[in-house]
């Protein structure tokens, strides 16, 4: 807990002095500072630290996600397929379980979906996520992917071919195989 508040006393403390030191006439010179900074606070809920495999699993582990509400009608592990697993749990945070509430047709930043993917026998092969950014992957609708192996070796972080062509055919729904953001989730798809 206390690591996680130097973090933010220590990114606050970074956006505040880079806030004093420009002027509206700066061109950017210093733009990757602002790009982390407001993502961070644009979020609301806590996000990540950093957007890397390692730092999206320590999330993860840290806030629990386990304990976090499963997809409406889904439950735990129900029947999945291919590429994620037979069985399937999926998780999401409070911002997204939400969006998912208000039928927003969206998620909004800060918008955390992981998904336990087990193999017939109920044994863990792998853990997905999504991570709804403000301006990460805009192609893709802001979102970073992570495939996590029960090994702990990681398949896929940030921008990965395999989850956003796939996740793509999804694109008016936000990318979200799961079920509908419009409508009240029914319980289809993955």
């Amino acid at each position: 807990m206390r690591i996680r508040d130097a973090s933010t006393l220590t990114l606050a403390l970074a956006f505040a002095l880079w806030g004093a030191a420009c002027t509206s006439s700066d061109e950017g010179g210093e733009a990757e500072a602002p790009a982390e900074a407001p993502a961070a606070e644009a979020a609301g809920p806590e996000m990540p630290a950093e957007l890397t495999g390692e730092g999206v699993w320590a999330f993860l582990t840290e806030h629990q996600y386990e304990s976090w509400a499963t997809w409406p009608g889904k439950g735990e592990r129900y029947e999945g397929g291919a590429p994620h697993g037979a069985l399937l749990t999926t998780y999401l945070n409070e911002v997204a379980a939400e969006a998912l509430a208000n039928h927003a047709g969206a998620m909004p930043v800060g918008a955390i979906v992981v998904k336990n993917n087990y193999m017939p026998d109920g044994t863990l092969a792998a853990v997905t996520a999504m991570v709804k950014t403000e301006d990460f992957n805009p192609e893709h609708n802001n979102w970073w992917f992570m495939k996590r192996n029960a090994d702990g070796s990681f398949d896929a972080q940030g921008r990965f071919a395999g989850c956003e062509g796939c996740h793509g055919a999804m694109k008016d729904n936000d990318y979200i195989m799961t079920g509908s953001l419009s409508a009240a989730a029914e319980g289809e798809g993955q």
